[in-house]
């Protein structure tokens, strides 16, 4: 791809960096933002700068928030004793589309994958332990992808609560298995959600 302008290449390989975005649709954003008013590029470059720099993680569940603590957790309506696991922000967005589920979150921030070099000590494993030994916790739903290393990171997590007074679920599987969470329907994950099983009847199978 030959440009006359190596500002308007360097946009483009900037936006190409991008996850999904290749270097045909990454010229077409770089030359729509030609077309925009400077005052409209200017903001939405300031916009882009403060989310970067001020976004905080909650401190008890590790979603991303405006402070200290997220709207979720802050939430006074919703039912503080209840907890999901999952693995990224992003299952956080695909469940709350769902509309169906009241309780909380904990952001693991990723899977136990030994080949990949993630271990139990690289997620934030050992603070939902300590979170539910301290706060009144009366169930924990897992909601991790249905893949070898998700049910790895369950049966790891659920033998550190065998000791606790903590009902242990996880979500039916009307996900498939091998799927990811952030590309499932709503109406699947609704249902999933709802029809959640005992974890010792899915993992020690």
């Amino acid at each position: 791809m030959q440009f006359s302008s190596a500002l308007l290449e360097n946009a483009v390989n900037e936006f190409a960096r991008l996850p999904g975005i290749g270097k045909k649709t990454a010229l077409r954003l770089v030359l729509h933002l030609l077309k925009q008013d400077a005052k409209e590029v200017n903001q939405f470059s300031e916009i882009m700068a403060r989310m970067r720099n001020e976004i905080k993680f909650c401190q008890r569940c590790f979603n991303v928030s405006d402070g200290d603590i997220c709207s979720i957790c802050a939430n006074s309506m919703r039912k503080q004793e209840i907890i999901c696991v999952v693995e990224s922000i992003r299952d956080v967005i695909a469940i709350e589309s769902t509309q169906q589920y009241n309780g909380t979150y904990h952001i693991l921030g990723g899977i136990i994958s030994p080949l990949d070099g993630v271990g139990p000590d690289q997620l934030q494993i050992e603070s939902l332990i300590n979170r539910i030994r301290k706060e009144k916790t009366t169930e924990v739903i897992f909601a991790l992808n249905a893949t070898i290393q998700g049910d790895t990171t369950i049966y790891y997590i659920q033998k550190k609560l065998q000791s606790l007074p903590v009902r242990v679920t996880t979500i039916a599987r009307g996900i498939a298995f091998g799927g990811e969470l952030e590309y499932a329907d709503e109406m699947t994950l609704a249902r999933s959600l709802q029809n959640r099983l005992p974890v010792e009847s899915y993992v020690n199978r």
